[in-house]
């Protein structure tokens, strides 16, 4: 649907609405009728569904400032079980935002978990997102 910046060349007898979408003003029609909730998402960003647990988003959080932790490490900063940590793990490993490196160090096991560039950039779009919804209707 092409966007009006001029009342004037709106067609005469349709009831137009004036929506902010995306920080940017739109004239659309009144009969598509939209309810609250749709009106509200038309501000918010899709939240990354990845990235929207509260483990994966403890992880990815901390490997943003370290760059790459161990496993026991990360299991006791988010206080998660063993068994539950690692399947959140794999599920950040297989979106591509981080690397899963098995080793031995001193013929003990060890697994490190490193952020990937795009793990970063999904973080960042995240946080991004999340402030979007603290200040709906503010543009930058």
């Amino acid at each position: 649907m092409a966007c009006s910046n001029e009342v004037d060349d709106l067609p005469d007898g349709a009831g137009y609405g004036l929506w902010a979408i995306d920080h940017e003003l739109h004239f659309l029609p009144l009969h598509l009728s939209l309810t609250i909730e749709q009106r509200v998402m038309m501000y918010f960003k899709d939240l990354d569904p990845v990235l929207h647990s509260q483990l994966r988003l403890a992880v990815m959080s901390i490997l943003v400032s370290v760059q790459e932790a161990e496993f026991t490490l990360l299991k006791e900063r988010t206080n998660a079980t063993a068994g539950n940590l690692s399947v959140q793990i794999n599920k950040l490993k297989e979106a591509g935002y981080i690397e899963v490196i098995k080793q031995f160090r001193d013929n003990y096991p060890q697994t490190l978990c490193r952020i990937t560039g795009a793990g970063r950039l999904a973080f960042e779009s995240y946080v991004n997102a999340i402030q979007s919804y603290l200040k709906p209707g503010k543009t930058g």
